[in-house]
């Protein structure tokens, strides 16, 4: 059976410097995959590639078979794969709940408001502020909204950037552990993040990015045992 999401020989270039460099991995169905590294390693426009923001300048990538390296970004969000970006990028005007609407902009089925009761249902504090500008929100409830449009999309494959970037000790464990309770109810997870720690407890499978290349793969549980991880990685000597 092939995989949910294909990356092949993956290259990525902003001008004359490549940011990505030729790297290829693989995303099944039911899945949780990371991607982690430092600053600068190419995990963000990785993520950006996928989801036709950005355009490669060699390889390809197959989501459920099909090539979707030159379709544009709104195509793929139809096709089921979602992209919570780095930095939240909520609308600070707009209510909570246009919020997440407007993550449903491409869908034209009546499951709609189905799916925003469930968006509640998995994050509460958004039912209870649906009518509060989302700009007031703290970084770790705009995380919250920012997943929570993600699916409003109804994606089989979400990408999630940097989910855990600014947030409390606490708000990063509630959103990792909303994770786990996503790939529990039948979405793939795509996760690039620098808290490797975490990233790995919940990756099925995890690439190590440095410098647009990838330098080790391997399962959560390897890449958390391994020695080269746990000393760039994790802070251990």
């Amino acid at each position: 059976m092939s995989a949910m999401l294909e990356v092949k020989d993956l290259e990525v270039a902003y001008g004359k410097i490549k940011a990505v460099k030729g790297i290829s991995f693989d995303v099944n169905e039911g899945e949780v995959v990371s991607l982690i590294g430092t600053n600068g390693a190419g995990k963000t426009t990785t993520l950006r590639t996928i989801s036709g923001l950005l355009r490669p300048t060699s390889g390809s990538i197959r989501f459920k078979g099909k090539d979707i390296t030159t379709v544009e970004a709104h195509d793929i969000v139809q096709l089921g794969l979602a992209h919570s970006p780095e930095g939240r990028r909520i609308f600070p005007r707009l209510t909570v709940e246009e919020n997440l609407y407007l993550g449903a902009f491409a869908r034209k089925d009546k499951g709609i408001d189905a799916d925003l009761e469930a968006a509640y249902e998995l994050f509460p504090i958004l039912r209870e502020r649906r009518a509060q500008p989302a700009g007031t929100f703290s970084g770790g409830e705009q995380q919250m909204l920012a997943m929570g449009r993600a699916m409003m999309s109804r994606p089989q494959l979400l990408m999630l950037d940097e989910p855990s970037m600014g947030l409390s000790p606490i708000m990063m464990k509630r959103i990792m552990t909303t994770v786990t309770t996503l790939q529990q109810q039948g979405t793939t997870i795509l996760l690039v993040e620098q808290n490797a720690q975490a990233a790995l407890k919940r990756a099925t499978k995890g690439y190590v990015l440095e410098v647009g290349s990838i330098v080790l793969s391997g399962t959560g549980a390897e890449l958390l045992s391994s020695d080269d991880v746990r000393k760039a990685y994790l802070g251990e000597d």
